[in-house]
């Protein structure tokens, strides 16, 4: 089944608000007295929407397979789990849970018994709660529904803005209390259902060198060494195996593979404080993240844009031809090459570029990745629509179909296929 935006919205809140009973009921039962779980101050646990949503566009072609299905729900699920984790700490120093002291956790964040409890909760979700509240939404009229769904899409988006500005002033200062009412009042609701995040860090110093720590100018400049390093990578390795050089570039300016940029942008986020964990830490991240990662990105390409850019059919132990075993160990041999060895190196000379030619070398290449990402993005919708689609109607469609007819995009993506 094929969900609109606001069919998705609508599930997304109806599983936050279920997540959020759930976080609510659960610390509530610990303490003996009610207990606001979740990021947000209202009513919804996004991490449960946002895992919901993940299940529903990616997994729906597995309901017919039930081991696949709780298998795929649990993995994606504690992928959601271990990621919010993670970030949650680099934004406060702290972790937000800890399971620790449960048998099989790793990393403190995931545990197997929630992992289990993920992948049945995920089958429900996806078999019986999707079709269940589906025909609520359809027993809405319209425009009713459409109404309800964006104005609590904009309170959940302005509750998230409140909670993020609350954390933040957490983490620079504990002791001063923010100003702003909305923001006291996340604050307080924070330090009562996370008292850990209270507590005092310390601050590292800094030398003042550009694009220091692990934020945004660091992971941009990363993003664009390993789209670039990634389509090196893909050209040799089908030289290699197909006896021919090939484009495997993403974008249609420049040799840019992003599946690989944001793979390591999300590897660096993620896994750059665990460097110093052994090897066999980092590579178990990296075969399930990596997987879980190209699953998602196969989907979304194709929902998007009706386009098959890889198929591992014909390799054993596939899932659906969007990924296989054997990759996904590449997956883990790659983080921990990339973490152990090569992120070292990459991060030390970024930090040489000069403060003000870093900056503004930054913002002139982000205008035209943007640019690079919105035009390729446009070139494969109408490559798409093309094909037995109507003739294009307005201005942009027409020049996109001029400089991008189905000639160039052939031989810019010459292995991608109609679905």
């Amino acid at each position: 089944m094929e969900y609109t935006f606001t069919q998705l919205f609508w599930l997304f809140l109806i599983y936050s608000f279920i997540g959020w009973i759930i976080e609510a009921a659960v610390g509530t039962i610990k303490k003996r007295s009610f207990i606001n779980r979740g990021f947000s101050t209202g009513p919804f646990c996004l991490v449960y929407g946002a895992g919901a949503i993940l299940m529903t566009v990616t997994l729906t072609e597995l309901l017919d397979n039930f081991f696949l299905l709780f298998v795929s729900c649990a993995i994606q699920a504690t992928i959601v789990e271990w990621i919010t984790g993670k970030t949650l700490e680099r934004l406060n120093h702290h972790k937000w849970w800890d399971y620790s002291d449960k048998k099989w956790n790793f990393d403190g964040y995931i545990c197997f018994q929630y992992t289990v409890l993920w992948g049945i909760l995920g089958v429900i979700c996806l078999k019986g709660g999707n079709p269940l509240f589906m025909t609520l939404y359809r027993q809405i009229p319209e425009p009713v529904t459409s109404i309800l769904v964006w104005v609590l899409m904009g309170y959940v988006l302005l509750d998230a803005l409140v909670s993020l500005a609350a954390a933040l002033h957490l983490r620079t200062s504990s002791t001063e209390q923010s100003r702003l009412v909305l923001i006291r009042f996340a604050e307080h609701r924070m330090a009562k259902a996370y008292p850990v995040i209270q507590e005092k860090t310390e601050e590292i110093l800094r030398e003042g060198k550009f694009a220091e720590g692990c934020g945004f100018y660091k992971l941009f400049w990363l993003f664009l060494i390993g789209s670039l390093l990634g389509d090196i990578t893909e050209t040799i390795f089908c030289r290699l195996t197909a006896g021919e050089w090939m484009f495997r570039s993403s974008l249609v300016w420049g040799p840019f593979s992003v599946v690989w940029g944001f793979a390591i942008v999300l590897a660096t986020a993620l896994l750059y404080k665990d460097r110093d964990k052994p090897d066999r830490h980092i590579f178990l991240i990296g075969t399930f993240l990596g997987g879980a990662y190209e699953y998602t990105c196969s989907v979304l390409s194709e929902l998007v844009f009706g386009q098959v850019f890889w198929d591992y059919s014909e390799i054993p132990f596939n899932l659906g031809g969007r990924v296989n075993l054997l990759y996904c160990f590449f997956w883990g041999i790659a983080a921990v090459v990339w973490i152990k060895g090569l992120y070292p190196h990459f991060a030390a000379w970024i930090e040489k570029i000069p403060k003000a030619a870093g900056y503004i070398a930054t913002w002139i290449l982000v205008a035209f990745m943007a640019a690079n990402i919105l035009v390729s993005a446009a070139a494969l919708i109408r490559y798409g629509v093309r094909d037995g689609g109507p003739a294009a109607t307005s201005g942009w469609e027409r020049i996109i179909d001029t400089h991008f007819d189905d000639t160039k995009m052939k031989q810019l993506y010459p292995n991608s296929k109609m679905r």
